[in-house]
């Protein structure tokens, strides 16, 4: 009967220790994920991932990573991105956990004055921007703005808002 709690004893023990042993090696092959943080809101295309223990980011706009974007990548990757929501982890000997980035569509239109009759409009947001152009309250034209883009026009007034692809 000793003999018998012996070999149970000593059973258990090599149980327990190689169940601690697994999830020690888990723990410490899994990616460590850094930033950007879970649910992390921003109006900045430009998003750096930093993480450490993987090679290959995986960015996608559904969390189940239907048709993701394979990025090979060392730590402190900067990435641009279109407004939008976004799915991401980091593939290493095991997968990392799930974060999600939201890009948050800034619309912008600045005005800078050439002449008495025309001025430069600037897309300064982060979407395309279509500009209603009017003379008094007269449309006399649209223009489509690409981001950072400029154009000159002649007008009075300048009504500015994301395209239906922004």
């Amino acid at each position: 009967m000793k003999m018998k709690r012996y070999i149970l004893a000593i059973d258990f023990v090599m149980v327990v220790g190689s169940l601690i042993t697994i999830a020690i090696l888990v723990g410490y092959t899994r990616p460590l994920v850094i930033g950007p943080i879970d649910d992390f809101n921003t109006t900045s295309t430009s998003v750096l991932f930093s993480f450490d223990k993987g090679n290959v980011i995986l960015i996608d706009d559904n969390p189940e990573f239907s048709s993701p974007e394979t990025i090979y990548a060392e730590d402190n990757l900067v990435i641009q991105l279109q407004p939008g929501v976004y799915y991401w982890k980091v593939q290493g000997a095991l997968d990392s956990e799930i974060r999600k980035v939201t890009i948050v569509s800034e619309l912008g239109l600045k005005l800078k004055r050439v002449s008495n009759e025309s001025y430069d409009i600037v897309n300064s947001g982060n979407t395309e921007l279509n500009v209603d152009v009017y003379n008094n309250d007269t449309i006399t034209g649209s223009v489509v703005l690409g981001i950072d883009g400029t154009k000159e026009v002649s007008g009075t007034k300048f009504i500015g808002s994301q395209t239906n692809g922004g």
